[in-house]
């Protein structure tokens, strides 16, 4: 089955919240997004990698400390995207051991352990390359697009392709398994659909496509809830939940 480890993508600077702090430290219902988080992984990885910016590492350590969890963190030094934050997971003592990942953005408080659980299980038995889990939604940001059999062609990502209003559609919610070397190795190449052409930042989405289309097996899940799909950009996004 081989070795699965956690790493989550912690970068995030809070400014678009109006935070002083990283976004993933924000308290939801007495406890931070992260500590959450964290919790969550440890029947999976009781030390996972968190990737972190400069100016979120020191209170990002102390909050994980105080909570007596352990953890490895990596810098991003600067805010270059995901597709670079993920790679950032080779600079962790984790990553040697590493066959399989579990990746969860940093800002999504309500993961429930069936969601991951289910995932996991399905990209084991199912012996995927890549997993992730989705969502049919009113408002999809990011596009899962299937051929007519179910298989998964590619996912984008709405504002890098100037849609500036988004439709109905499945979305991934920021969970993904992966076979380690297949996906590094993809983020490391230039790849069509690398850089956005928006931010130009290096995304992480466009490797499913990539990888499908060399006949790796990569499969969606449409097994959100309502409470995976709750993910703070802004205070708005999770007020209801406080």
């Amino acid at each position: 089955m081989g070795r699965l480890r956690a790493l989550v993508a912690a970068a995030g600077r809070g400014s678009r919240a109006g935070l002083p702090y990283p976004k993933t430290l924000f308290p939801i219902q007495g406890k931070p997004i992260l500590i959450r988080i964290v919790e969550l992984l440890t029947c999976y990885d009781n030390c996972p990698t968190i990737v972190v910016s400069p100016e979120g590492e020191a209170p990002i350590r102390e909050c994980l400390e105080k909570a007596g969890l352990a953890f490895h963190l990596v810098l991003q030094p600067k805010p270059q995207g995901m597709g670079d934050a993920v790679l950032r997971f080779q600079e962790s003592p984790a990553f040697k051991s590493t066959d399989h990942g579990l990746l969860i953005w940093g800002d999504i408080p309500f993961l429930q352990p069936a969601t991951i659980g289910a995932a996991v299980k399905a990209h084991f038995e199912h012996d995927n390359d890549f997993t992730f889990v989705t969502s049919v939604v009113d408002s999809a940001y990011t596009v899962v697009t299937r051929d007519i059999s179910g298989g998964v062609i590619e996912v984008v990502e709405t504002r890098e392709h100037g849609i500036a209003v988004p439709q109905a559609g499945e979305r991934d919610i920021g969970l993904f398994v992966f076979r380690n070397d297949v996906t590094l190795n993809a983020l490391q190449e230039e790849l069509p659909g690398k850089y956005g052409r928006i931010t130009s930042e290096h995304g992480f989405l466009y490797i499913i496509g990539s990888l499908a289309k060399r006949g790796l097996r990569v499969e969606a899940l449409p097994i959100a809830t309502e409470l995976d799909l709750v993910s703070m950009n802004t205070l708005k996004d999770v007020e209801a939940h406080l």
